[in-house]
């Protein structure tokens, strides 16, 4: 097994790593979510062009996510919009077409008044990032790391079931974004200031796409870890 290389100041950053209990929700890969089951979250697989997926780090709890959140009223019910401007907010993020995955069928309700819903999953090209500031709605400011599907799901502590979400998202990302299916397992942080990640031009970019993040750095990109230029 090849070693996983990262930076001192990451490693400082992944000790303070903690891992939330795991849900238990159960993972419908490739269902579509039943009439009558609200869809009440959407996150997402948001893939590098070397196979990473953007991974959100807050450095004051050490709790990992990725990016995404809560339907509001101005994303029409639509999960592939609330999940561009949540990446916008969260991560100053601007996102390819979202592929839909599957959904987590929460029972409990935790997210909808203690009513069941549906947790969508989806997966996207991380066209871009912005530079770094604080969620607008929880005031979070995250680190921006770009990490290999498995092993986000060993930050994220999802286990078994995270990993069969991970395989989901890997396959629809090969297959519609043309990334590889061994992604690169370097962890590498995004540049603070911005920088492009997929080209305007990937597979997975709506042409005429309305773009969530204002602070989109201009002129030549910053440099960016990657691998926009071909990967590694």
């Amino acid at each position: 097994m090849s070693r996983i290389e990262y930076s001192a100041e990451i490693a400082e950053l992944l000790g303070r790593v903690r891992r939330r209990p795991t849900a238990g929700w159960p993972w419908r890969p490739g269902e579509q979510v039943p009439p009558g089951l609200a869809v009440k979250q959407s996150w997402g697989w948001l893939f590098a062009p070397d196979g990473r997926v953007l991974t959100l780090v807050n450095p004051k709890d050490g709790i990992v996510s990725l990016p995404g959140g809560s339907l509001e009223p101005e994303d029409a019910g639509n999960p592939g919009s609330a999940l561009a401007r949540e990446a916008g907010e969260e991560a100053q993020a601007l996102i390819g077409t979202a592929y839909y995955l599957g959904y987590l069928y929460d029972r409990v309700g935790s997210a909808n008044g203690g009513n069941e819903c549906a947790r969508v999953r989806m997966a996207a090209a991380l066209r871009a990032v912005g530079p770094s500031a604080p969620d607008p709605a929880s005031g979070r400011h995250y680190r921006r790391l770009l990490v290999a599907p498995g092993l986000a799901v060993e930050l994220l502590g999802w286990g078994t079931p995270g990993l069969r979400q991970a395989r989901a998202a890997v396959t629809a990302a090969v297959r519609w974004l043309g990334v590889p299916a061994a992604a690169n397992e370097t962890i590498e942080e995004l540049p603070v200031a911005g920088c492009e990640v997929f080209p305007e031009a990937a597979p997975g970019a709506a042409p005429g796409e309305p773009t969530p993040v204002p602070d989109r750095p201009t002129g030549r990109p910053a440099d960016c870890p990657s691998g926009r230029r071909g990967g590694r």
